[in-house]
């Protein structure tokens, strides 16, 4: 039966003043939109004076594995979000060659826990398989993992590749664009992605670009690096003629504060000669990523069971301890304790029970309970989790973030670690409720610029040329929600549901009723 939404304050995505009609639902597509729409034969939905918009989709994210788990994924349903993207940051659960799926489940686990062989996949097919198997309530749009490509042809090799190698991950990185991958992203601070150099990124590059897809970039620094970091990045595009996307733009440490507006104007600087370039962001002052991050990138060359070696060593270790807490030499690779202090990484997700009493807690504090330096508590959780934790990093400036995230080129996104039972970063459960919400009443931004930017700008950024506006015979990715719309997760009580979304419709199917789970699962991998 079709659906008919009435009366809806509809913001179709574009950026244009919210106008009032109904819209009708028919055969998973958009049937019509106007005013008076006939209702004959249709289940009528009163908008009661909310807003209806495109699906919000979720720029950068980390849910490929969680999504497998997790099917209905209440924490972004509930905000209004009808598409992921996933594989950002050079983690991606495929491709996979026979000698390398322990290497990938390892890199992959690190990042977002352990992670089982059947959940790494030979390639996107499989990963598309094995979501349609399970069923989904969002879609899934994912990218390539510069890192599977790299441990499936030299593992963790901490040098730059040869010809022959760049070739082979040419092959394989072409083989999953083919298969639908919406392009290849680098995480270009995390090993094995940071040992490559830029030949190497160039070639990959150039292979996004033959097949018209996107190259995401986590870049090498954003502490003091930021700058030269970006120029690399933007050297690869202009050699390759690749189009990119920076990842999560921000400058981190208090030294480093107000670099964002420079690298936006590099950004704005490139595109006037021609580079199709953007980059996303989401709405905290805080970031989250692994225990393993706070090491320079050579303490992992060889792999987990190498760092564990280099740990046992009392020479290797002082020297590890020297660089985590006092920095380098060069200004362009930092600590980050050296930048905000231990005081400042709290963590947030550990796999070994016995470890577990600290989630939550900053590892100062932490250590001290233990009567520990906090380097030697450090080196424990990475023995003793696996180099599996979580970490919360509080390390950024309001308004660096205001900059970032009102820029035109902007697109909104989460950037969520999600780890069933750990107390992960709230931007996870909030920050499209946070865009359309909290930041719209603050003033950051009118309703409709905030939608824009969690609809049409990454629909276009992605290739999904069928969705992401309101617009008669595209897909019926669709929110409906109140201007009160509110995220309620916190630092300290991170997982908690954002309110305000009343309905949400993933390819026409209602997945969210009246604020409740439908349970239905009609989300797949596009494209």
């Amino acid at each position: 039966m079709d659906i008919v939404i009435r009366d809806a304050r509809i913001i179709d995505g574009t950026g244009a003043p919210w106008f009032r009609a109904d819209l009708r639902i028919g055969h998973g597509r958009i049937a019509a939109v106007a005013p008076g729409l006939p209702v004959e034969g249709a289940t009528v939905i009163d908008a009661g004076d909310r807003y209806l918009a495109p699906g919000f989709i979720d720029a950068h994210c980390h849910d490929d594995l969680i999504t497998l788990r997790e099917p209905q994924r209440p924490e972004k349903i509930l905000q209004g979000v009808t598409t992921v993207v996933v594989g950002n940051c050079s983690f991606s659960l495929y491709p996979a060659a026979s000698g390398s799926r322990a290497l990938l489940a390892e890199h992959f686990g690190a990042l977002l826990g352990k992670t089982a062989d059947s959940e790494i996949f030979d390639d996107l097919a499989g990963y598309r398989r094995a979501l349609e198997d399970r069923g989904t309530a969002l879609n899934v749009v994912s990218l390539v993992g510069h890192a599977a490509l790299r441990l499936a042809v030299m593992g963790y090799e901490p040098r730059a590749a040869t010809a022959r190698e760049r070739r082979a991950m040419q092959r394989l990185l072409g083989a999953q664009l083919e298969q639908g991958a919406a392009g290849l992203s680098l995480g270009l601070v995390y090993p094995p992605s940071a040992y490559a150099d830029e030949a190497e990124l160039v070639a990959l590059a150039e292979i996004v670009r033959d097949h018209g897809k996107l190259l995401t970039a986590h870049v090498r620094s954003y502490e003091g690096g930021l700058i030269a970091s970006t120029e690399e990045f933007l050297a690869i595009l202009r050699e390759a003629g690749a189009a990119g996307l920076l990842s999560h733009l921000q400058s981190a440490g208090r030294p480093n504060w107000g670099n964002v507006p420079k690298v936006i104007e590099r950004l704005e600087a490139a595109r006037n000669e021609g580079l199709d370039v953007s980059f996303d962001m989401y709405p905290y002052p805080a970031g989250s990523t692994y225990l393993l991050q706070l090491l320079p990138p050579e303490a992992l060359a060889g792999g987990h069971a190498a760092l564990a070696r280099r740990l046992a060593d009392p020479a290797a270790r002082t020297e590890l301890r020297r660089w985590v807490e006092e920095g380098g030499d060069d200004p362009h690779r930092q600590s980050k304790v050296s930048l905000i202090g231990w005081e400042n990484v709290r963590l947030s997700a550990i796999g070994t029970a016995a470890l577990k009493h600290f989630e939550g807690r900053s590892i100062a504090d932490a250590a001290a309970s233990e009567g520990m330096e906090p380097f030697d508590l450090m080196a424990r959780l990475i023995l003793e989790d696996g180099g599996e934790t979580g970490i919360v990093l509080f390390q950024l400036d309001e308004g660096d973030l205001h900059a970032a995230c009102t820029h035109r080129l902007h697109l909104a996104c989460s950037d969520g670690l999600p780890r069933a039972g750990t107390r992960p970063h709230p931007r996870g459960f909030g920050s499209f409720a946070r865009f359309a919400g909290r930041l719209v009443r603050q003033g950051w931004f009118p309703i409709e610029d905030a939608v824009r930017r969690m609809t049409s700008a990454p629909a276009q950024r992605f290739n999904l040329a069928d969705r992401g506006v309101i617009r008669e015979g595209l897909v019926a990715d669709l929110t409906l929600f109140a201007a009160e719309i509110d995220d309620l997760a916190t630092f300290d009580d991170p997982v908690r549901f954002a309110t305000g979304v009343s309905h949400v419709f993933v390819r026409g199917e209602a997945v969210v009723v009246d604020g409740q789970l439908t349970g239905s699962l009609p989300g797949r991998l596009i494209p």
